[in-house]
């Protein structure tokens, strides 16, 4: 006997209820009036003034649709790179790329995969296509060459590799990044997602532009929300071979990409004064955080992002849930990140000199005794 039609409700795909709705780092410490936020490794620097005058010369044209082809910001990332524009599509953030990406190149029964502790945003897009996350495990928190290829099967159809990554801050050498391009098949897209990629000061370092130009099934994804401080804005873009752009610009919104954050991209992307401050104020304080978090008796993972994680014990009163809650009361906020498999273990943004100066201070207290 069939069900009424009453009984009957919208159901969900398979593997829909499966997704963890990703959950941002928190924001807000009730009862604190000073608060430094280092939960989302926004830029201390804010954005550049000439993007914050070219997002307020847009507030005369609310009423009008935004270029559906992003063509301004195109072309401004193509004159920095010197990159062919038609080459480049522009997303809200680099997320909706990542998600198109997966949509248009994974279906029931394929798979993506992606590292032990890589960006939440993977699993979610493979899971949101259909597909099937498939985990490869990472050695000393770094992405693992060998590991990724051991788990490529006839199914594989996307790779997902951030470098640097997030939230352990290491990075593959560029020489590690082609050993793995060159063992998948040719069938396999291989996405490079550089949002940290300004901030790596490493000699053996590539975010992958080369590869993703000179080769069929290699895509890079940037951000305008981390080095750029606009991440308010929703911009991200990628570079990648003629049929994987033309898939993307098919499936993708047709006004993904609002006209202040076009203009704003844009302006910011050509504002190199800006990006080297931002490079230099990083260089400075990620070292000297590591330094201090280290003279605590703490082990931070060695980091060239905007970040450092910073590990804890398992001892009651001193553990990663514990110091949260201090640093919290102390208005300091930092990332948990046991939703990437580290329990044991805090992200820290590299923030102002004082908020900088507000975390050292207030992680010293809990050490001391006070957070047990």
């Amino acid at each position: 006997m069939s069900a009424s039609p009453s009984a009957l409700r919208p159901l969900p795909r398979p593997g829909v209820l499966a997704i963890e709705a990703y959950v941002p780092g928190k924001s807000a410490a009730p009862g604190v009036a000073k608060i430094h936020k280092l939960s989302s490794n926004e830029t201390p620097l804010g954005p550049s003034a000439l993007a914050v005058e070219a997002l307020q010369a847009e507030a005369g044209t609310l009423a009008l649709y935004p270029d559906g082809t992003s063509a301004r910001l195109r072309e401004a990332i193509g004159a920095r790179y010197g990159l062919d524009p038609a080459r480049i599509v522009c997303g809200a953030g680099s997320d909706e790329l990542l998600t198109l990406l997966a949509l248009a190149f994974v279906g029931p029964g394929d798979e993506g995969i992606f590292s032990e502790h890589g960006f939440l945003v993977y699993r979610i897009a493979i899971l949101t296509a259909g597909g099937t996350p498939v985990v490869a495990p990472e050695t000393d928190l770094t992405a693992d060459v060998d590991a990724i290829l051991a788990a490529v099967t006839p199914r594989t159809r996307i790779v997902y590799l951030a470098n640097p990554n997030n939230p352990t801050g290491t990075y593959l050498p560029f020489d590690e990044v082609r050993r793995l391009h060159a063992g998948l098949p040719g069938n396999v897209l291989l996405v490079l997602d550089g949002a940290y990629a300004e901030y790596v000061r490493a000699n053996d370092y590539s975010a992958g532009l080369e590869l993703a130009l000179e080769a069929g099934n290699v895509v890079m994804t940037r951000t305008f929300s981390k080095i750029h401080g606009l991440a308010a804005q929703r911009i991200g873009w990628m570079v990648g071979p003629e049929p994987v752009v033309d898939a993307l610009n098919r499936i993708r919104g047709p006004f993904n990409l609002s006209a202040g954050a076009i203009a704003a991209g844009a302006a910011a992307i050509a504002d190199d004064a800006h990006v080297a401050a931002a490079v230099a104020h990083n260089d400075e304080w990620l070292a000297w955080l590591t330094r201090e978090v280290e003279a605590l008796g703490l082990t931070v993972t060695p980091s060239v992002g905007n970040f450092l994680l910073v590990h804890f014990s398992d001892t009651p009163g001193r553990t990663a849930a514990e110091a949260d809650a201090h640093l919290t009361r102390a208005g300091v906020i930092v990332r948990r990140v046991t939703a990437y498999g580290l329990p044991d273990a805090l992200r820290v943004t590299v923030g102002s000199a004082e908020s900088n100066r507000a975390f050292v201070a207030a992680l010293t207290d809990f050490l001391r005794g006070a957070g047990a």
